[in-house]
Formats: structure tokens, sequence, C-alpha cells
């Protein structure tokens, strides 16, 4: 079983593809746009939106990000409202974890700088230019 992360960028899904691929190397998976669905959503589209992600998945790492434009409000009108968790990713080592991390930061905000903790020797907290929470960690590997 797993759980992967299926996140709604309101309009702003391939720019949010396009910056995750740079910061973590991710290799795009799959990416279908509205107008490109075999059938039209079952909900009216904002006008314009023929263009926009219907749904993309990347792979980062293991893990299979997951996301899209969503159907709600054009991008000019409100970001998304993300709230109440964050995104972890394990970085094999620091100079991994210092790209990552710095990649993620251009545009957002850092709530804690990376640097070491007493529960990991790399690890800090940002929001990123779409608001989302990430979390970047080194693991202290097991002697």
């Amino acid at each position: 079983m797993n759980i992967n992360p299926y996140v709604f960028f309101n309009g702003r899904c391939e720019e949010a593809i396009n910056f995750y691929r740079r910061a973590f190397g991710a290799d795009e998976v799959f990416l279908m746009r509205y107008k490109e669905s075999p059938e039209q959503p079952p909900m009216p589209l904002p006008p314009g939106w023929e263009d926009k992600v219907m749904h993309a998945s990347l792979k980062v790492g293991t893990t299979l990000l997951m996301g899209s434009d969503g159907c709600g409000a054009p991008e000019s009108s409100s970001a998304p409202a993300f709230q109440g968790f964050a995104l972890s990713v394990e970085m094999p080592d620091q100079q991994a974890a210092e790209r990552a991390f710095h990649a993620l930061a251009e545009g957002g905000k850092v709530q804690m700088p990376l640097g070491k903790t007493f529960f990991a020797p790399c690890f800090g907290m940002l929001t990123d230019r779409f608001g989302l929470g990430w979390m970047v960690i080194v693991n202290e590997k097991p002697e």
C-alpha cells in the first residue's frame, strides 16, 4: 500500500511541475490537459482552462507526487490554501539536502534554516512559492 500526495495548484500546476523537476531532478510520469480528456469534466471549467493540467504525476525518488490545476478558482483569484500538513523529503546526504532546500526556497519562505538538530544531522522547514510546506531531512545512518 502507498499513500501519495495529490496537490491542487489553482491554475499553476504546470509551473509547479517544472519547479519540482528542477528542485528534485524529478521525472514527469504523466500529464493530461483538460482538452485531452476523453470525457468532459463533470463541472464547468473556468474560461480558458482547456490547456490547464487535469492530472499530472512526477516521480520524486520513490514517491509519486500527483497534481492538478483543479477545477476551481482561476489562478488570479486565490492561491491554494495548504494547511495542517507539510511534505517531508528525506535526502541521502547534506549536499543533496542543501540543493533541494535552496531550490524549494526560491520564491518561498524559510521557517527553519537547514542545519543540524538534536534529531538529525541536517533538517530545515520552508514554504515554497506555491504555499506548500516542506521539511527537508537527512536522517542519521544507523551504525
